[in-house]
């Protein structure tokens, strides 16, 4: 699905001051934001989530705060392109051709990190997978692309609260961030991501069914991935 941000349902006007449209127009401003080690809310192809930059722990602790989350619940990432991810990730032992048929799309991909992972070490500290994403919506892509980092990315709401799929969903946590960018209605039905780890040869693990289990499972096996042993 490629999510068109200029759709005519938007929830809330942009005259509301922080909220303003998820269109190409404002890309740059989010991507100064997030240079600049604060917090925005964006759409994804799954969920309305804030997002900044995983390489400040300035910024990263800033999330943990606004949900109210526990610090030792990992945060997943997001690149702009595929081809990204072996910046941060290991991805070698992969089949070829297998993260391009999953992303962009609204799957997490867990993997190592590995040694020569570009992350801070305070993303996540003690563990040594991450989670990366590569959502089908040009706006948060091109605010990854144009941050030159990774973007550290979560639900927009409250640690164990029901998820966005408006901007609307989450007005009062609007105040903690620098902008709000409204990307209209999302057709989720309130399910983040399908997470599968892909960390050991040849297998899968299915860690959250989410939206896109179904064809998710159905790309894995295509690549003669099997499911792990020990996997829900």
């Amino acid at each position: 699905m490629v999510w068109n941000s200029e759709r005519a349902d938007m929830c809330v006007a942009s005259k509301t001051g922080i909220v303003h449209p998820a269109t190409g127009t404002y890309a740059q401003e989010a991507i100064e934001a997030i240079k600049s080690d604060k917090v925005v809310a964006v759409p994804t192809d799954t969920l309305y989530g804030f997002a900044c930059d995983a390489c400040s722990l300035e910024a990263v602790n800033r999330i943990y705060a606004i949900k109210g989350r526990r610090l030792t619940s990992p945060l997943a990432i997001c690149v702009g392109d595929v081809s990204d991810i072996k910046r941060f990730a290991i991805t070698e032992h992969l089949p070829p051709g297998l993260l391009d048929s999953l992303l962009p799309g609204p799957v997490t991909v867990v993997l190592r990190r590995g040694e020569s992972s570009v992350l801070e070490k305070s993303l996540n500290p003690g563990i040594d997978t991450v989670g990366v994403r590569v959502p089908d919506c040009e706006f948060i892509r091109a605010i990854a692309r144009g941050s030159g980092s990774a973007i550290a990315l979560t639900s927009a709401n409250l640690s164990g609260h029901r998820s966005s799929v408006c901007v609307k969903d989450f007005e009062n946590l609007w105040h903690h961030c620098a902008y709000v960018y409204d990307g209209g209605v999302l057709p989720s039905g309130r399910e983040g991501s399908t997470i599968i780890d892909l960390t050991n040869i040849g297998t899968y693990k299915i860690i959250r069914p989410g939206s896109a289990e179904e064809e998710t499972v159905e790309i894995l096996e295509k690549h003669f991935l099997g499911e792990d042993a020990g996997g829900g």
